[in-house]
């Protein structure tokens, strides 16, 4: 199956989607560039329509370089995915749907969440029936915003870094069973890091089921 991303939101992230699919076996895999900008002045004003429309028509585009599915390379950037289905020419693969059975799985009853304040406040936008999350309790806001500016940067400075290792210990202490990057570009901060408590990244979750639906081991009708 031919994969199509929908990446630049942010571009690390889409580095990241990149290197873990292709790592995972050969793949017929197309990107197309959406524009961060647009992304966090859409989700800001909640404009769901706007933002569908752009993923629209880049999915068309995806859709004309022969992609069979579609996919939103960022946690945040699901906030109109509803809205988005219904406009697709493609099958869209969530990243949230997966989520709550995997932490099931994995028997995490409680989770802590780092990402967008809208993304954490939200649990996903609802997609987490069976798990508890926590979230940054004195400013999660400010969380969130510290996450948007380096997702939009596209790098993580050493304060970065131990802002976020130190905000996943509070999760931990409030007793978070594992911290999850509920922000695609998160990456950034923690790989290959080794902050002293199990960290699950959101978007290899994603991965795996991106990397099954190409290599055939499930069907869109599985998912």
């Amino acid at each position: 199956m031919h994969i199509g991303l929908i990446g630049g939101i942010g571009v690390a992230a889409t580095v990241a989607y990149y290197q873990r699919l292709t790592a995972r076996g050969p793949i017929e895999l197309t990107i197309a560039h959406a524009q961060v900008s647009d992304l966090v002045e859409n989700a800001r004003k909640d404009d769901r329509p706007a933002q569908a429309a752009v993923y629209a028509r880049l999915i068309d585009r995806l859709r004309g370089a022969g992609c069979d599915c579609a996919a939103i390379t960022s946690l945040g950037g699901h906030f109109c995915f509803d809205e988005t289905v219904a406009l697709s020419s493609l099958p869209l693969v969530s990243a949230l749907r997966p989520l709550d059975p995997y932490f099931q799985q994995e028997e995490l009853g409680t989770v802590g969440l780092l990402g967008t304040a809208v993304v954490m406040r939200s649990g996903f936008y609802g997609h987490l029936a069976r798990t508890r999350a926590v979230i940054p309790e004195a400013d999660p806001e400010g969380v969130g915003a510290r996450y948007q500016a380096l997702a939009i940067r596209g790098r993580a400075t050493q304060d970065d870094r131990v802002f976020f290792v130190a905000e996943g210990r509070k999760l931990m202490e409030r007793g978070a069973e594992a911290v999850v990057l509920a922000g695609t570009d998160l990456n950034l901060v923690f790989d290959g890091a080794d902050p002293g408590y199990r960290v699950v990244d959101a978007l290899d979750v994603h991965v795996d089921v991106l990397a099954k639906l190409a290599s055939g081991r499930v069907t869109l009708d599985e998912l």
